[in-house]
């Protein structure tokens, strides 16, 4: 055998005359049957077991026999896995004897590059998700339960979200990996929780690592999670300008704690839960606010007073609207032999600005009441608020005393800048009611004139705003309805009741309208019921309405 060219091997085998023994990261050799030749420094250094004589799979980790094993011809694949707490990667080669040499190159900082390079994309995505879902809704209870829901399924092992309260009951949302999210009201001291109650009033919150398990109360333990937990989060779910509540997580125990990178990852969901817990409390607020508002803005329900039918209907510009500026209003006399008052008004402009004025004109009108004996006196008044007031809108409207007088009713109508009422007598005529006046809120003074009239049994008067004459709509789309559709539509109404000429009137002019803009329409009838011992006897039939 020839030995001139043989390797010179060092401590451990190294081969200090060859390529590998000066490398500079660990070499292993070993023969394809496993048997050890040697390697150089760093080798030894990495794996001490290494020297030549020695079983390669006594020596060297696992995932390196099994891929020297798996040599098969000149080459092979690269194989890797831990040596410790290092990585590397083990490219092997063929020595001029045969022999099988592992380049371990280490790459443990570029694994964890790796690896947290696809925490954080799971964790952007898991974000991404969790806003996703908060903002589906603006309702509270359904905000809270997802982030409990979310909290618990891709953070901890189960989850607690405490909202805010006044006074020592909390409402408290629970939920399990894997199991429902169930809502309660607790009675507790926010105390009892290290950094509860600071989280709850918006402050940073308590590291983990000061937090002992054992002292988590059993109302934070959700139904069917093991006590004592093996580690707590408590952190703020901050709102907009107010704390939004507070999460806390829960680890059983035996699991690995709460690393300072998932405690501030749990912080950045909860600033989002907080955003989205805020947004949703926020707008419910607003809602009740507005559904407050909207009960005194929305025209009332009208019925019989005093033997005097009265009927409305309402119509807002626009589907969001439920209010505008078309108002009506009928204020009952304080006994039979005292008029009532309808008045029906129209303020310039649409949507809630208008319907604010509305509003106003209303609550003046109605502390105006002991006045409606003198109609001219009574629009001065309401003139001199709007003028005194800082609104720049006017406002129409007309006036409508009524009075039963035996099987008649008596009318005084007094119009301001409005168009006139329409009479339907019994026989189908349509009569245009006498009264003309001046724009309320633009004039330092109110020109008006009261027409008087009488209605007989089956007999109505109409009330109506500009909304029904000016609706654009027809075959071409851009036509109006015009006052002798309107008139037309009204004779065909003759003996109905009040209710009814109101449905038809609407449907006929929202029909016409369609699916275009169109501005508030309202409408008020009042009509003259039959007497029921007259109309068992005698009652025209009334008149064919068309479609």
């Amino acid at each position: 055998m020839d030995t001139s060219k043989a390797p010179v091997l060092g401590p451990c085998g190294a081969g200090t005359g060859t390529a590998w023994g000066a490398a500079p990261f660990p070499v292993i050799v070993a023969q394809p049957s496993g048997l050890v030749v040697g390697g150089n420094e760093a080798g030894c250094a990495l794996l001490p077991g290494v020297r030549p004589g020695a079983c390669l799979r006594d020596v060297a980790p696992p995932w390196l026999c099994d891929a020297h094993e798996r040599l098969d011809g000149a080459a092979g694949s690269p194989a890797g896995g831990p040596v410790g707490d290092r990585v590397f990667e083990g490219r092997p080669t063929r020595g001029t004897g045969g022999e099988v040499v592992w380049w371990l190159v280490e790459v443990t900082g570029h694994r964890l590059a790796e690896a947290a390079l696809r925490t954080e994309r799971e964790r952007t995505a898991f974000l991404t998700e969790a806003s996703n879902s908060l903002l589906s809704s603006l309702n509270v209870e359904r905000c809270t339960e997802v982030t409990a829901g979310l909290a618990a399924g891709h953070l901890a092992d189960a989850a607690v979200v405490v909202a805010p309260t006044t006074g020592h009951r909390f409402p408290v949302t629970h939920c399990v990996r894997g199991g429902p999210v169930t809502q309660s009201v607790v009675e507790m001291d926010p105390g009892d929780v290290p950094g509860l109650a600071e989280a709850l009033q918006g402050f940073p919150p308590v590291p983990s690592r000061w937090i002992d398990p054992a002292a988590v109360p059993a109302w934070a333990l959700p139904e069917g999670f093991a006590a004592p937990a093996g580690s707590v989060v408590v952190t703020p779910l901050p709102g907009h300008g107010v704390p939004a509540g507070a999460l806390i997580l829960l680890r059983r125990d035996g699991r690995a704690a709460f690393s300072e990178a998932e405690e501030v990852f749990a912080r950045l969901f909860a600033a989002r839960s907080g955003a989205a817990l805020s947004a949703a409390r926020m707008y419910t607020e607003q809602a009740h606010i507005t559904a407050t508002l909207m009960r005194e803005l929305l025209p009332p329900a009208l019925r019989r007073v005093h033997g005097v039918e009265f009927a409305g209907g309402y119509r807002a510009s626009s589907k969001a609207d439920r209010v505008g500026g078309d108002f009506y209003d009928v204020h009952p006399g304080a006994d039979p032999a005292r008029e009532s008052l309808a008045v029906l008004g129209d303020v310039c402009g649409k949507g809630l600005e208008a319907a604010v004025l509305t509003g106003k004109i209303r609550n003046t009108l109605q502390a105006l009441l002991p006045l409606t004996d003198d109609h001219e006196r009574m629009l001065g008044l309401l003139n001199s608020a709007l003028l005194s007031s800082h609104h720049t809108r006017f406002a129409t409207l007309v006036l409508a005393s009524a009075q039963r007088h035996g099987t008649r009713v008596r009318l005084r109508l007094t119009s301001a800048g409005h168009p006139a009422p329409l009479v339907v007598r019994g026989d189908g005529r349509v009569e245009e009611a006498r009264t003309r006046g001046s724009l309320v809120g633009v004039l330092p003074a109110v020109k008006a004139s009261t027409a008087v009239l009488e209605l007989e049994p089956g007999e109505t008067c109409l009330l109506f705003t500009d909304g029904i004459t000016e609706a654009r709509g027809g075959p071409l789309g851009g036509e109006m309805y015009g006052e002798e559709r309107l008139r037309h539509a009204l004779a065909e109404c003759a003996g109905m009741p009040a209710e009814a000429v109101v449905e038809r009137i609407q449907m006929l002019a929202a029909q016409w309208a369609g699916p275009t803009d169109h501005d508030d329409m309202a409408v008020v009838a009042i009509t003259a019921p039959r007497s029921p011992h007259l109309t068992a006897v005698h009652r025209p039939a009334p008149a064919r309405c068309r479609a």
